[in-house]
């Protein structure tokens, strides 16, 4: 088995720069999205049973 190479320089602000854009895309946009939609159900299955 052959030594693995070591990781280039520039490889590392790449992949900061990769991993704070796919936590600003998951944490600003998506959660307030899923939140959202979840408040939509519980208000939807709310109004459901008190309608019955």
């Amino acid at each position: 088995m052959s030594a693995k190479r070591p990781i280039p320089f520039y490889y590392w602000p790449l992949w900061w720069l990769v991993l704070l854009v796919a936590d600003v895309i998951f944490y600003v946009l998506l959660t307030p999205i899923w939140i959202g939609l979840r408040s939509l159900a519980w208000v939807a299955e709310f109004r459901a049973r008190r309608r019955n």
